[in-house]
C-alpha cells in the first residue's frame, strides 16, 4: 500500500502540463576570456557537431547512446546552442521519454545483464532518465518526467539494495536519485541512493589501492594481471565511478548527512586514479598493468579527467596537487584522442575488462567515448577560466 501511495504522490508532480519554461542562465561560454578557454570551446563545438552530423538522434535509450547525451547536455548548458537542445529532444521523443518499456512492475528485472524491455530496473536502461530530468527542468511538461517518476519511486520503495552490482551502474543509475531529488525534494530518494551505494561500495571498493573492481567476478584474486599476478582494475569501470560520484555531489544538498561519505570516496578514488596515470597522460585499460592491454584509451581517461576537473573546480580536490595530472590528461585528450575531423578516437569498444583482443586505434569511436570527452572538455573550460 505504501508503495502505491509513494507512486501516486510522485505522479501528482507531473499530473498536468505546465506551460512555464525555466530558461537556462546565460551560457557559461559568454564569460570565457582566456584564449585556452576559447580554443577549447571551439574544439567542443567541432566534436559535438561532428558527432551529430554523423549519427541520428533517433537511437535507443540504452547506456551506450545515453552516455553521449549526458555530454551533449553539458555542452548545451555551456553554449546555449539550440541545435544541441533540439538533438536531445529528438532522442527523448524517439524513446517516448522511457527506458525499457515493460509496463507491469511485477515483470521488471535488474539482477542480470539484459537489453530486453523487462530490464526496467537495470541501470543501463535508466541513464536516459538523467537526460529527461534535465529537459524537464527546462520546460515542465508532464510527459518528460512521468516514466522516470514511475520507475524511480517504485525502486525507492523496494526493500532490495543490490541494484548496482557492477561499477558502470554508479554512473548510469546512482546520479538519477540526486538529480530527481532536485525536482521533487523527496528525501526517500537520497536514503535509497545511499543504502544502495553502500552495498556496492562494500562489494567493489579496494581500500588499499583506492580503486573499484568492475564487478565481483574481478575481485582479487579471482582475476590477476600479468604484472606479478596483481589486481585487475579496468580504467573505464573506475572512470564511470569517479564521474558518477561527481554528478552525485553536484546535486546532493551541502548539509546532507550522506555527503561526508560520498566526498571521502570521491577523494580516495581521485588519489588512486592519479597514481596510475601513464607518462603520456592517458590511463591504460588495465590500470595497474599496462602489459595486459597496451596503448592509448580515451573513454576511461576522459571520465577521469572530468571527475578530477570537477573536483578541483568545486573545491573538493587540491588544484596544485592535481594540476600535473589534469594538464597531462588534457594534452592527451586534445592532441591524440581528438582527430582532425572532430571525431574522438582510441575508445575501447563495449566491454567489461582490459581486453587486448579488441582493436583500439584512432578510428575507434563510440557514443560514450565522445560523451566522456565532451564532459571533460566542458569542465576544462571552467578550469582554465578560473585560473585567469
Amino acid at each position: 500500500m505504501k508503495r502505491i501511495q509513494h507512486l501516486l504522490a510522485g505522479l501528482a508532480l507531473v499530473a498536468a502540463p505546465v506551460a512555464a519554461q525555466n530558461l537556462p542562465p546565460t551560457p557559461f561560454a559568454q564569460s570565457v576570456k582566456s584564449e585556452a578557454g576559447k580554443q577549447t570551446l571551439e574544439m567542443i563545438e567541432k566534436v559535438n557537431d561532428y558527432w551529430q552530423s554523423h549519427h541520428p538522434a533517433e537511437c535507443r535509450g540504452f547506456w551506450d547512446n545515453a552516455a553521449y547525451f549526458t555530454g551533449n547536455q553539458a555542452v548545451y548548458e555551456m553554449t546555449g546552442k539550440q541545435a544541441y537542445l533540439d538533438y536531445a529532444l529528438r532522442f527523448a521523443r524517439h524513446n517516448r521519454w522511457m527506458g525499457a518499456t515493460e509496463r507491469d512492475p511485477k515483470r521488471w528485472e535488474y539482477k542480470t545483464y539484459g537489453e530486453g524491455m523487462r530490464h526496467v530496473l537495470f541501470a543501463d536502461w535508466q541513464i536516459c532518465f538523467q537526460i529527461y530530468i534535465d529537459l524537464y527542468k527546462l520546460e515542465h511538461r508532464a510527459e518528460r518526467l512521468q516514466r522516470t517518476l514511475e520507475v524511480m519511486n517504485y525502486q525507492a520503495a523496494m526493500p532490495d539494495r543490490d541494484f548496482w552490482w557492477w561499477s558502470d551502474a554508479l554512473y548510469m543509475g546512482l546520479p538519477i536519485f540526486t538529480k530527481l531529488y532536485t525536482v521533487t525534494g523527496d528525501q526517500r530518494l537520497l536514503d535509497k541512493q545511499y543504502e544502495c551505494f553502500v552495498w556496492t561500495d562494500s562489494l567493489l571498493f579496494d581500500k588499499d589501492d583506492q580503486l573499484y573492481y568492475r564487478d565481483a567476478k574481478y575481485v582479487y584474486p579471482k582475476v590477476t594481471t600479468a604484472c606479478n599476478n596483481g589486481k585487475s582494475f579496468w580504467a573505464r569501470g573506475d572512470g564511470w565511478v569517479l564521474a558518477g560520484l561527481a554528478k552525485v555531489l553536484q546535486d546532493l544538498p551541502k548539509d546532507s548527512k550522506y555527503r561526508p561519505f560520498y566526498v571521502q570516496r570521491f577523494q580516495q578514488l581521485a588519489e588512486g586514479v592519479a597514481r596510475t596515470q601513464q607518462a603520456e597522460g592517458y590511463w591504460s585499460r588495465s590500470m595497474l598493468c599496462e602489459d595486459d592491454a597496451p596503448g592509448y584509451e580515451t573513454s576511461g581517461t576522459a571520465f577521469f579527467e572530468y571527475g578530477l576537473l570537477w573536483g578541483v573546480n568545486n573545491g573538493l580536490l587540491n588544484r596544485a596537487k592535481y594540476k600535473p595530472v589534469i594538464d597531462k590528461a588534457w594534452t592527451y585528450l586534445s592532441t591524440i584522442a581528438l582527430q582532425a575531423d572532430g571525431s574522438i578516437g582510441f575508445v575501447q569498444p563495449i566491454g567489461e575488462k582490459p581486453d587486448p583482443t579488441r582493436t583500439v586505434d584512432a578510428h575507434s569511436q563510440a557514443p560514450f567515448g565522445t560523451g566522456a570527452w565532451l564532459l571533460a572538455a566542458c569542465e576544462y573550460v571552467k578550469y582554465v577560466n578560473a585560473s585567469k
